[in-house]
């Protein structure tokens, strides 16, 4: 892997969002076939737009911790944490690598990255939350190989 990782700068954000649809957009698909078609449009009705949005906050909020992974002057993927300071758990809240750098190790730097610094910052547990779907397999096999283990929950829906 030849990224490097720094802080997400304001000059960053456009390239984020960009590599972030990119990434989840596979993710999307398989979240669409494995709920209800009904359910699905409600909680995702544009997926783009709340994914841009949510993307565009977590880089912003003075509360959360950004970074991003480069190659040269290409932003590749970036990696969005928050601290729990009550129960001192941070969280990796938002990961993502842009496809075309997908299997280079490049998630697996980030999470690493992600885990040093919150240890730093006093943490002494680190949580990840992701899907069980197969479009998030490959994610929750970054967590795993770094040391996650599975908490299961069971999250049910219901059409009304």
């Amino acid at each position: 892997m030849d990224a490097q990782i720094k802080p997400f700068e304001e000059s960053h954000l456009e390239a984020v969002v960009r590599l972030s649809l990119r990434a989840w957009a596979p993710v999307f698909t398989s979240i669409e076939q494995a709920m209800d078609a009904e359910v699905y449009r409600h909680f995702f009705p544009d997926w783009r737009v709340t994914q841009q949005s949510s993307v565009e906050s977590a880089c912003q909020d003075p509360e959360m911790h950004a970074w991003v992974a480069t190659i040269g002057d290409d932003v590749v993927g970036f990696t969005a944490l928050r601290t729990h300071a009550d129960d001192a758990m941070g969280e990796i809240y938002m990961i993502a690598v842009d496809p075309d750098h997908q299997c280079r190790g490049i998630a697996k730097a980030l999470t690493e990255h992600a885990c040093a610094w919150l240890k730093q910052a006093g943490m002494v547990v680190a949580m990840v939350e992701t899907g069980g779907d197969p479009g998030h397999g490959p994610a929750r096999g970054t967590y795993e190989s770094a040391g996650f283990r599975l908490f299961p929950v069971a999250r049910y829906f219901k059409r009304l």
